[in-house]
């Protein structure tokens, strides 16, 4: 059960069991589609973070947690609880970050088109900084800080050039990637100039990202290497640095992960081999691989269609809407049917969704027991980029969540409804 949240096993039914529950039952309770999340994976992968960097690192640091991978009140508290800092994207995350009162000195406000409203939202609650992503957002960042009366820190997000070897979508440490400055093109040094002559402005550092699903450590070493070469050349003293995260996640058996010690290691001891006697405060932005682990995605086959000598398609009353990654990276995953576990995986099929799209599989092929109508799959390493990437395609309600650990089971997101569907609508 290695693909599984912590501690996952099969019961003397035959059924998947995390948690301490019987995600049978679970499904039978809430209904499918279902996402489940077992809170022990999440507070374990968060602290082997931590913990991993704080002992490799002798200055101080934070692991900040990414919450464009799944954002929501009842994990932000998990998260503010278990020490880590938070990244965010849009006005609508940290929303989500102040309806639980997340310490905003612990959040860092990324985007590489962030609107005024949303900077203005940022600085009203205090978030203790903000990450330049481009040169245009320099005046305006600086002018509602100016209205304010505060000196607002900003780290400035470069391009160290870095190529990941992940999708071409994930890849975000390129010259060619809408992301960030270049230290290239000499568009960094000059976004340095501009800040440092805004008196509202208070540059700490620099942050940079190479991508998404990373497996490698050298990308992760160059990328310190870069960062401090640059801020030598422009005259930085650097008080913060961030070389970003995206750590890759396990799918399926043939995925070698690097470790949470691994990765906060690795980082911490390319820092010190060039920082010297001043260690900046090093943080780092671990999304995926904390929440992904812990999900499982869970859904009812209906129909099924063989074409003989081709293959045979399993339908499932999920798919693309609430998973987007199959059709947008061609991400593999490694299901099984969790009423039947123990069964002898006899069949090689395809697991389809239930929209009205010719690529909406989830998995190509998944070998299981031969499925049959009611047969529940589940689905591992689900919990990221699922649901925070999900829509209403087809009008078809997004699913529920439920949070399970020690023998519960809780409700935390509710299915949604077709008033909820339709409440935006004014005419």
């Amino acid at each position: 059960m290695g693909l599984f949240p912590d501690g996952a096993n099969v019961t003397r039914d035959g059924h998947l069991s995390f948690g301490g529950v019987d995600v049978v039952e679970v499904a039978e309770q809430f209904g499918t589609p279902l996402y489940v999340y077992d809170e022990a994976t999440i507070r374990g992968r968060a602290r082997a973070y931590r913990d991993g960097l704080r002992a490799a690192y002798p200055g101080e640091s934070l692991v900040c947690y990414a919450g464009k991978a799944y954002c929501a009140p009842w994990l932000l508290r998990i998260i503010a609880d278990e020490g880590l800092g938070l990244d965010v994207v849009s006005g609508g995350e940290l929303y989500a970050a102040q309806r639980v009162n997340f310490p905003p000195e612990r959040i860092f406000f990324h985007g590489n088109n962030k609107a005024s409203d949303e900077l203005a939202q940022a600085m009203d609650y205090g978030v203790g900084t903000i990450v330049v992503d481009n040169l245009e957002e320099i005046d305006p960042l600086a002018a509602l800080a100016r209205g304010r009366g505060v000196r607002q820190k900003v780290l400035l997000r470069v391009g160290p050039g870095v190529e990941a070897h992940t999708h071409v979508h994930i890849q975000t440490g390129v010259l060619d990637t809408k992301f960030g400055v270049s230290i290239q093109t000499g568009a960094a040094a000059e976004a340095v100039q501009r800040i440092r002559a805004k008196q509202a402005l208070q540059l700490e550092g620099l942050h940079a990202h190479i991508g998404s699903q990373v497996f490698e450590l050298e990308p992760y070493r160059l990328t310190v290497q870069r960062i401090f070469e640059f801020a030598a050349s422009a005259g930085i003293e650097l008080r913060e640095l961030s070389p970003g995260g995206g750590f890759g996640l396990r799918y399926t058996p043939r995925d070698v992960v690097l470790t949470p010690a691994e990765a906060t290691r690795t980082i911490a001891q390319a820092v010190c081999a060039v920082a010297g006697a001043h260690l900046p405060r090093l943080t780092i932005e671990p999304g995926r691989s904390i929440i992904g682990p812990a999900g499982v995605a869970l859904y009812r086959v209906g129909s099924t269609k063989t074409i003989e000598g081709v293959r045979t398609y399993v339908a499932v009353d999920g798919g693309m809407a609430d998973n987007m990654r199959p059709t947008a990276y061609g991400a593999v995953y490694a299901p099984v049917l969790a009423n039947r576990v123990r069964d002898e995986a006899d069949s090689v099929v395809a697991i389809a969704g239930r929209y009205c799209e010719s690529g909406d599989v989830l998995v190509r092929e998944a070998l299981l027991p031969r499925p049959a109508p009611r047969d529940l799959v589940a689905i591992p390493a689900s919990g990221a980029y699922h649901l925070s990437m999900a829509s209403n395609y087809n009008l078809v309600p997004r699913p529920a969540v439920v949070l399970v650990g020690n023998g519960n089971a809780q409700l935390v997101r509710r299915r949604e409804s077709y008033e909820d569907l339709l409440a935006t609508e004014v005419v």
